[in-house]
């Protein structure tokens, strides 16, 4: 059996190592999570953006099969000053009004703003305006309409 004295010296600081990582080991891992987030990042945030494009494309198209419908209970798609609250709420001149014609109320846009609508002459425009809700623009910002 080993002596306590002999089990000591066998576990001094000189005879053993030091267990853990060191400082640089810690800042190369560092560097290169840093590097990875740099890449990988700015990839992701453009996939949710477009993500936001494709989903008022798909709320546009539905807005767009609700006002469809309205056209066919009704006779005429709704004025401009009727505006989308009508695939909602009754207008006081829509005879053979059968909606509500959306369930929830009128959808804003991914980016809060709501949807623009207008109806010339027959025939209807959807818009939104993007994530600056400014006319124009390009990538996140672009506007998105109904194609008629």
């Amino acid at each position: 059996m080993q002596s306590f004295r002999s089990r000591c010296a066998s576990s001094s600081p000189s005879g053993r190592r030091a267990r853990g990582f060191t400082l640089i080991e810690l800042l190369v891992v560092l560097a290169i999570l840093t590097l990875l987030a740099g890449l990988v990042g700015p990839r992701v945030l453009n996939q949710l953006g477009g993500a936001k494009a494709k989903t008022a494309a798909v709320q546009i198209a539905d807005l767009d099969k609700s006002l469809e419908l309205f056209k066919l209970d009704v006779g005429r798609y709704p004025t401009t000053e009727e505006g989308l609250e009508a695939l909602v709420k009754k207008p006081g001149s829509a005879n053979g009004w059968a909606g509500p014609y959306l369930k929830g109320g009128v959808p804003t846009d991914p980016w809060g703003h709501p949807y623009r609508y207008a109806n010339t002459s027959g025939s209807v425009e959807l818009l939104s305006l993007g994530a600056d809700g400014a006319s124009g623009g390009d990538g996140e910002n672009a506007d998105i309409r109904n194609t008629p």
